[in-house]
Order: structure tokens, then C-alpha cells, then sequence
């Protein structure tokens, strides 16, 4: 054995191949000639959906109050804030567009993770791009490839990570920032590692954050702590030699049972970004087919709010786990509140951001149908059904199932949905920005040959 050689280790009867190096050397060598047309295309939706987010949340007060702050410790005014006017430094924004993209549950999903991948990455890549010349093709590529990294970490620690607090989308989502930044920056394989093993230094995140803004503050850092964590490789700042498979690495630390062959079996062939979904709803993904279920009871209403007794709700046991919260006093609450959910699609007919305010919260007559709703937990349902039963007080029934619910793999959003996501919310977050040419600019970004044009064009006016 040479010096320097990893010596694959026995783990429970299975070997443990060197992950760590593995995944470094793949970054390295994948061009964007080797990624499928499908997943080339995908990566650009993900971008406009990503967009949207960020023009929404952009003035959410929360993120004002992050920006107002960051901006006393500014090192530079190098990058640009989607949807704002100020600049700051590359670190910051990175940071606080992450947090525009994720403060509102708008963000994409992967499926079986339920991590949002683009935020984390996609921050610290534009940021990076501003004062980093580099095209939309090699932009592209390195986000391609960290949502790859970020997804297969979590594939690999799923469900076990969640379940023990750990919010997944900010603990990989600084794998996937560490590895995209590396790739954009043109490292080699050992600092490709590095980057890896600083960035495992820095994953945090609970999922008692959620339904309050410290929740996005994982989800910046995650995008900083990459991006920062790639920089510092890049000049020759080392980090452990297996900082994933390692006896005390991530897997092993964060999982309790980690599926190693999650991260390297089927590199180059399964794409992480062909499992992406995008909502159609401002809330946790597993509400989707509940909000769906509820509208189409609205649509044939002929019963009022006071006529009802009970409302059944039937899923997978992940909806009840995720998001029985009676108690909410916020409209972020809200957002990861079934209670919620259900009382305003019932009531409303309609599930935007307006309809998940805090203003939305304190209307007495939504509250009064949080303690009517009973969850009934079935394993047969999938995370993307949902079963939603009214009980009135005549007797009568009425129900409504949804077996693949709107956004989800089997429904996805299409192109001119998204591009209509990016136009509402864009209008909502009121930045200004110029809004059509952002969105050809996104469509079109493989042929950009400087891939800062796109924050060009996000800044608020």
C-alpha cells in the first residue's frame, strides 16, 4: 500500500470504498457533455423556479432584517442581491439569497430527500459568477453536479437524518455548495476533497427551526460555509482524508444506518436532478395533495364553514409527523401546519402566499376548524396522497382523494407553469425587476458566455 492510499475498511460486513475520492474525482472530470440532455434542461428549470422564490422572499421582513445586519460587516459590494438594490460581498450574498429563496417553503423539492436542492447551491454559484468570470454552460455544470452531491448524501442518510432533527436540506446542502463552487473555480481532485472535508465542518441545521426564519439561517449558511469552504481549498486549506465514509464522518455521525452505495453507485448514470420537483403551494411538500384535495371540495361547496364537524385527514404517516402544528401563531408557521392548510383551501378556495400570512393566522374563523381536523395515519399512502374527509352536521359525508398530487414526479409543473410562478412571484416580492428578460435569460443561459448577466437582471429597480 502507498503512501497516501486509502484502505477500504469493513463496516458491518460491507466494504467501505473510499467516498470522499470518489466523488472528488468525479466533480473533476464531468463535463457537460457527459450530463443527459434531460438533466442539462432540468437544471435551467430548477434556475426558474429558484428565481421566483428568491423575487418573492426577497422583501420578506425577516430577510430585511439579515440584510440591514449583514451589510455592518460587508467585506466588498462585488455581488448582487435578487431583488434588491444593495450589493455586498460574494460571502453574504450567497448567504442571504438562499435564505430569499427558502424563507417562504417555496422552494423545489427532491424526491426521496425532501432536501431542497437549488437554494443552497444556486446562491453560492451566482454569487461566485460575479466575480469569477465563467460562462452559463460551465455555471450549469457545477450546479448539475452539486445538487448531485447534496442528494446522494442524503440518499444515503434518508429517512433516519430527518427523523433525529436534522434539517437535510442546510446539513448537505453545504456538500452541494462546496462541490458546485469547486467545479466553477476549476479545482483538482485533491482540493475537490478538501473543499468536501471543510464543508463537513460546517453542516448544521435542526428541524426545530422549522416555521421560523432561523430555519432559513441553516439554509444560507449552508450556501456561505460552501462556497467559503471551496475558496479555502482553493488555497490549499486541507480537510480530512474521508471526511463522508470516515469512522466519525458525516454518514456515520448524521445517519443511523447510511446506505454507503447511495453515494457512488451509479455516478455519470442517475441524475438527482431527474428526481426535482417544484410547488405549486408555499408549504411543506407533503401538503401539496391535501391543498389539492381541499380545493376541489371547495369547487363543488354548497355547505358552509359552521356545518362542519370533522375533517378526516388520511396519509402517509410523514404528513402527520411533519406537520400537526394546532398551535400556530405566525404566517411561516403556517406554512408547515396542516391545520392550516386545510381550514384556508376550505375556506378560501385558493393557496397562495397571501393565504399563508400571519394575517391569514389570526382570522378567528380559519381557527376555529384547526381543532376539527383528526390525521389517520396509513402507510399505503404515498408521500405525494392524500385523503381529505369532511363530516357535517346533517350526516352527510364528502371526500376527496388525491393520488398524485400537482408538482410532484408523476404531476410535474410544466414550463409555462413555472414561468407564471416566477411572474406572481415576482410581482408579489414588488422588486421590479425586469421579469421577461430574466426569464429568457434563464432558458437561454447554456449560451451565455457570461453567466452574471442573469443577477444582472434579478436586481430589484
Amino acid at each position: 500500500m502507498t503512501r497516501g492510499e486509502v484502505r477500504p475498511e469493513i463496516y458491518r460486513g460491507t466494504e467501505v470504498p473510499p467516498l470522499t475520492r470518489q466523488l472528488a474525482g468525479f466533480i473533476e472530470r464531468t463535463q457537460w457533455s457527459d450530463v443527459p440532455e434531460a438533466v442539462r434542461y432540468e437544471a435551467k428549470r430548477a434556475l426558474v423556479n429558484y428565481f421566483a422564490v428568491c423575487l418573492a422572499g426577497c422583501n420578506d421582513p425577516d430577510v430585511g432584517k439579515a440584510i440591514s445586519l449583514f451589510q455592518r460587516f460587508r467585506a466588498g459590494q462585488q455581488a448582487r442581491l435578487v431583488g434588491r438594490a444593495q450589493r455586498t460581498d460574494m460571502l453574504h450574498a450567497a448567504s442571504l439569497n438562499a435564505m430569499s429563496a427558502n424563507v417562504y417553503d417555496f422552494d423545489d423539492t427532491h424526491i426521496p430527500t425532501i432536501i431542497h436542492p437549488t437554494a443552497p447551491v444556486a446562491a453560492a454559484l451566482f454569487a461566485l459568477a460575479e466575480t469569477t468570470p465563467v460562462s452559463g454552460e460551465q455555471l450549469l455544470l457545477a450546479f448539475v453536479l452539486g445538487v448531485e452531491v447534496e442528494c446522494r448524501l442524503g440518499m444515503a442518510i434518508f429517512p433516519d437524518h430527518y427523523q433525529r432533527g436534522w434539517h437535510i436540506t442546510s446539513t448537505c446542502g453545504v456538500f452541494g455548495a462546496a462541490a458546485a463552487s469547486a467545479k466553477l473555480l476549476g479545482l483538482d481532485a485533491q482540493q475537490h476533497l478538501w473543499a468536501l472535508g471543510n464543508a463537513s465542518a460546517q453542516s448544521s441545521g435542526l428541524v426545530e427551526t422549522l416555521g421560523s426564519a432561523a430555519k432559513s439561517i441553516g439554509v444560507g449558511n449552508s450556501a456561505r460555509n460552501g462556497l467559503l469552504s471551496a475558496l479555502l481549498a482553493q488555497q490549499g486549506f486541507a480537510g480530512p482524508e474521508r471526511p463522508i465514509e470516515g469512522e466519525r464522518g458525516f454518514l456515520r455521525v448524521m445517519g443511523e444506518r447510511p446506505d454507503f452505495l447511495q453515494v457512488s453507485e451509479g455516478l455519470g448514470e442517475r441524475w438527482a436532478l431527474s428526481a426535482n420537483t417544484y410547488k405549486p403551494y408555499p408549504c411543506g411538500v407533503v401538503l401539496n395533495p391535501v391543498i389539492e384535495a381541499c380545493l376541489a371540495l371547495y369547487q363543488d361547496r354548497a355547505w358552509s364553514m359552521d356545518d362542519v364537524v370533522r375533517v378526516e385527514l388520511t396519509g402517509h404517516p410523514l404528513l402527520r409527523e411533519r406537520t400537526d402544528r394546532p398551535d400556530i401563531r405566525s404566517g411561516r408557521e403556517s406554512q408547515v401546519s396542516a391545520q392550516h392548510a386545510v381550514a384556508v383551501a376550505l375556506s378560501t378556495g385558493e393557496a397562495g402566499l397571501a393565504q399563508f400570512s400571519d394575517s391569514a393566522v389570526a382570522d378567528p374563523a380559519l381557527r376555529a376548524l384547526y381543532p376539527k381536523l383528526v390525521f389517520i395515519d396509513d402507510t399505503g399512502y404515498a408521500v405525494e396522497a392524500a385523503q381529505v374527509r369532511i363530516l357535517l352536521q346533517s350526516g352527510q359525508t364528502l371526500s376527496r382523494k388525491v393520488s398524485v398530487s400537482r408538482g410532484s414526479l408523476a404531476a410535474p409543473l410544466s414550463d409555462p407553469d413555472l414561468e407564471r410562478k416566477l411572474r406572481e412571484l415576482a410581482e408579489y416580492g414588488g422588486s421590479g425587476c425586469a421579469v421577461e428578460p430574466l426569464i429568457d435569460a434563464l432558458w437561454s443561459l447554456d449560451q451565455a458566455s457570461d453567466a452574471s448577466v442573469v443577477m444582472q437582471l434579478a436586481t430589484g429597480r
